[in-house]
This record gives structure tokens, sequence and C-alpha cells, in this order.
């Protein structure tokens, strides 16, 4: 566990390219030269891997970027494949490891391949004693009796929810993820659950209607 722990942190102490006005200039980007590093643990390697090698390869073609995996010690490096790559394949491709990292299986990693997703994650050593009663517990609350309070917050938020180890990680579109991760910041501090669903019902139908709104102002002006 804390080998894993460790592997995790070293992988998030990494900053994170931005995406700047120069996101899709190509010749930023040198086949060869440009790099980005993951350190995924060793008992994820062989999800991101796939039989055959189907996964990573299916990543590759989506992002258009050259993956290596050291089988080893763990460490990814993510390179563009060719000239036309541009900086939000990498970080997709980048993302899409993270995720596998997390504890997703590739189906449901896949999603954050869309350009409108994104990967949340939330180290519940910040706020939890790191004790492990403690973390057993709080874990418990966010999944519940059968998986049944995850499954409800993943409906509701339109989300998918993974826990690994002493993380929590969410894949979703921007607003539904970070409000489904303030629905399980709830359940940590202690909240019930049915107020927490009501609260993560409240926000999602606000989110749609603006989304809805979003998409009549953008098709009939």
């Amino acid at each position: 566990m804390k080998e894993k722990d460790e592997k995790v942190e070293e992988e998030k102490s990494k900053s994170t390219p931005t995406i700047s006005e120069s996101t899709h200039a190509r010749s930023m980007l040198i086949p060869g030269v440009t790099r980005l590093y993951v350190k995924v643990p060793l008992d994820r390697i062989g999800v991101l891997i796939g039989r055959g090698g189907e996964v990573i390869k299916m990543v590759m073609e989506r992002t258009k970027t050259k993956i290596t995996v050291d089988e080893v010690n763990g460490t990814v490096i993510i390179e563009p494949a060719s000239p036309t790559t541009t900086a939000l394949d990498l970080m997709k491709a980048q993302e899409f490891i993270r995720a596998i990292s997390y504890g997703f299986s590739p189906e449901r990693a896949s999603r954050v391949l869309d350009e409108d997703q994104v990967l949340i994650v939330i180290d519940l050593k910040q706020y939890v004693k790191p004790s492990p009663n403690h973390l057993a517990r709080v874990k418990g609350r966010i999944i519940g009796e059968g998986g049944k309070a995850r499954k409800n917050l993943e409906e509701i938020g339109n989300v998918y929810i993974s826990v690994y180890d002493d993380y929590v990680a969410i894949i979703g579109d921007y607003e539904s993820a970070n409000a489904v991760r303030d629905a399980i910041l709830m359940l940590i501090e202690g909240r019930q659950h049915s107020t927490v669903y009501r609260y993560l019902d409240k926000v999602m139908s606000q989110i749609k209607r603006r989304q809805r709104l979003s998409y009549w102002y953008t098709e009939f002006r």
C-alpha cells in the first residue's frame, strides 16, 4: 500500500502543462523531444497495456501519441507521434493513463479522452486522519453498502467514480465532476447520504438548466 501511495504521489507531484493560446501550435511539439511523464503503480501496468497491447494501442491512435511503458519501474513516457499531434492530445493521453492509475477500467477511463471531460482526484489523507481505521470508514461511506452510495453519486452526477487506495477519482464534464467532488467532501465531513443526494440533485438540475440555455443560445442566436 505504501509503495502504491508513493508512486501515485510522485506522479501527482509532476506539473501538468497548461493549455495556453498556443495549445494547437504544432511547431511546439517535437517528436523525440517533447515528452510527458506519468508514474503508474505496477499493479495497474497490465491494465494500461491490455491484452495483446490493445489498450495502449487504442490510446495512441486516438491521441496521435507514442507511449512507452517501463514495466519494471512503472514509468510511462508520452510523446507526439507526428507533427499533427497537439498539446491537448498529449494531455488527454496523460489523463487517460492517470485514470488507469487511480483504478478506472480502460472502458471508463476512455471517457476522459473526450474534449469536454476531466479527471478530478481527491486525496483522502488531506481530509482524514491517516490511520487505516479512519480511511476505511470514510471509503465505506463513499462506496456504500454493496456500492450503493457510489452508484447513486454516479447516476445523479452523470460521472464515473473510482475509489483506489486512499484516493477518490472522478471523471465527468468540468461542472458535474466538481459538483460530485463537493458532494463527496460532504460525505467525508459526515453529512447524511440523503442530504448529500438532495444537494447534488439540486446542483445538477442547475447545471443542466444552464447547459440547455447555453445550447439554445448557441443554436438560435
